[in-house]
């Protein structure tokens, strides 16, 4: 099979007692937790396998006629490398040394890692048309890792996590974007599909890079120090102290109110340790990212962003944070450049009644746009499928589906169309006014990409256009297809000049254009005036 898209050959105590059993010395041969019954294995590139023996201890590997053996170091750590697979199975893969490991139900096939937060982590279960998604789910190709949740202020050597076949059974614990996504894959490569889940719902995506990482960017700096400083703040002591007694107060007003008959208040939480906190910067990529590098991937799809949308300025940086993730993963993988696909934030929140709206959650959609500038790169948008009054919504086939539209049409090379209309340029053009006075308002063309069929979702006028002159007001505009170009031409009476041009600018957009595949526009903006909660 040959692709277009190749990559290059809770408490301290506690994660301190983890990090001395993530890697011991071993008695036996023991593989990674990833290498386990049913897993998949990516084809067409050199496969890593490693776990740990005693020291100086020769281990062979064998599987479906390959045998690669390699030497335990000092600290008991072997690695070999499968010359490129090719897809199919089952297989059986065996580890041995003083003991003997096997590994079965072994299939070949495309893997891809599945990340983020909630959006990511909601399982099919509590998608859209649960109860026929899970009767149609006999997929026994498609095998799901789910990587237990683990945050850790130390890289860790092995993660927790088991496959599982996809069937009616299981597939209500899969995560629902990653199998959405997995099925439109294995339907249209006929190949075995591995979902490595590794996911925790309401993170932040500094949780998720190295910190070394994070330290090397000036702009990401003050967000470490700032935890750094929650972290300084923290006694342990004084934290269980003020929880029991709040606890304690709480049971005296919960008495009271139950004796009185009114509702009993919510009772008091215990302040997490925050070195142990899964939003502190790294503790996720240490715990669930680092134990699973260099496993042979053929891409990574990315959910997240809402934790990172609390503020125009953390939307802003949110660009800079998740470049360095998608060079920091890509780097510490050292697979080259692979595949690396984001979900755009959904719409959102009740509609506003104004033509733009900033806010850190439309920022951190421009921000995810951004990602298009890096190479192996992709992004499906889903203004169109989101729920105003639910952060999590249900349609997660849309979701899953245009993210394989993006790996289909550009790492497997198919003749597709696999994005929505994307900005590439614009330009205007000065109104005029005429000897008896009368003004013809300026112009704005907007040209895009992708843009083959262009036309709106619905067949009625284009909407969520808006155009602003130098003064930076925005004014909705009228929105036209120019058949013989085939831009947009946008105007507006107020505009005598219309210098900047913005799209679905809002948390909750109702913009119309699609392509003739009916892919949705990607919200942009033109200008790139310094933004505020006041635009």
């Amino acid at each position: 099979m040959q692709f277009a898209h190749r990559c290059q050959p809770l408490t301290l105590l506690a994660t301190i007692g983890c990090l001395i059993v993530a890697a011991p010395l071993q008695a036996e041969v023991k593989l990674a937790s990833v290498f386990g019954d049913h897993m998949v294995l990516q084809c067409e590139l050199p496969v890593p396998v490693w776990g740990w023996a005693d020291p100086n201890e020769t281990v062979t590997v064998a599987f479906n006629g390959q045998s690669q053996q390699a030497t335990a170091d000092a600290g008991g750590k072997w690695m070999v490398e499968l010359e490129p697979l090719t897809a199919g199975g089952p297989f059986s893969l065996t580890a041995s040394g003083s003991n003997k490991v096997t590994v079965a139900d072994v299939l070949v096939g495309e893997v891809w890692l599945c990340s983020g937060q909630s959006n990511m982590a909601m399982t099919v279960n509590r998608a859209k048309d649960y109860e026929t998604e899970q009767q149609n789910a006999n997929y026994p190709q498609i095998r799901h890792f789910k990587t237990a949740a683990h945050a850790t202020p130390e890289p860790q050597a092995d993660c927790t996590g088991t496959w599982s076949v996809c069937s009616s059974e299981t597939v209500g614990g899969f995560s629902a974007t990653a199998y959405f996504f997995g099925r439109k894959l294995h339907q249209e490569l006929r190949v075995p599909i591995g979902l490595i889940n590794s996911s925790w719902g309401g993170t932040d995506v500094a949780a998720w890079t190295s910190l070394p990482a994070q330290q090397a960017v000036a702009s990401i700096k003050p967000k470490l120090k700032a935890f750094d400083a929650t972290i300084a703040e923290y006694d342990p002591e004084k934290a269980k102290a003020a929880y029991e007694s709040a606890v304690a107060a709480w049971q005296r007003r919960a008495a009271a109110a139950k004796k009185d008959g009114k509702p009993i208040p919510s009772k008091p939480r215990l302040v997490n340790d925050p070195r142990v906190d899964q939003n502190r910067p790294a503790n996720l990529f240490n715990g669930m990212i680092q134990p699973l590098i260099p496993y042979a991937i053929r891409g990574a799809t990315w959910y997240q962003g809402e934790r990172n949308s609390h503020s125009v300025e953390d939307g802003l940086l949110y660009a800079t944070q998740l470049k360095t993730l998608i060079n920091d993963w890509r780097s510490r993988w050292e697979q080259g450049d692979f595949q690396f696909l984001t979900v755009q934030l959904p719409n959102f929140h009740a509609p506003v009644d104004a033509p733009v709206q900033t806010t850190g959650w439309v920022l951190v959609r421009e921000s995810e746009l951004k990602t298009l500038l890096l190479e192996n790169t992709g992004i499906a948008v889903t203004t169109d499928v989101g729920e105003a009054k639910d952060i999590h919504p249900k349609d997660k086939q849309t979701v899953g589906h245009r993210l394989a539209l993006w790996a289909l049409g550009t790492t497997y090379g198919q003749d597709i169309v696999y994005s929505g209309p994307l900005q590439s340029f614009s330009q205007y053009r000065t109104g005029t006014k005429n000897a008896a006075g009368k003004v013809t308002p300026g112009r704005m063309m907007v040209n895009f990409t992708h843009a083959e069929g262009l036309k709106s979702s619905d067949g009625k006028p284009l909407r969520g256009f808006a155009v602003a002159d130098e003064d930076g007001k925005f004014y909705p505009a009228d929105a036209n297809i120019d058949e013989t170009t085939g831009m947009v031409v946008l105007s507006n009476k107020s505009v005598q000049t219309p210098v900047a041009a913005r799209y679905n600018w809002a948390d909750n957009p109702d913009g119309n254009l699609v392509n003739g595949a009916g892919l949705p526009a990607a919200p942009f903006r033109t200008d790139r005036w310094d933004v505020t909660e006041e635009d």
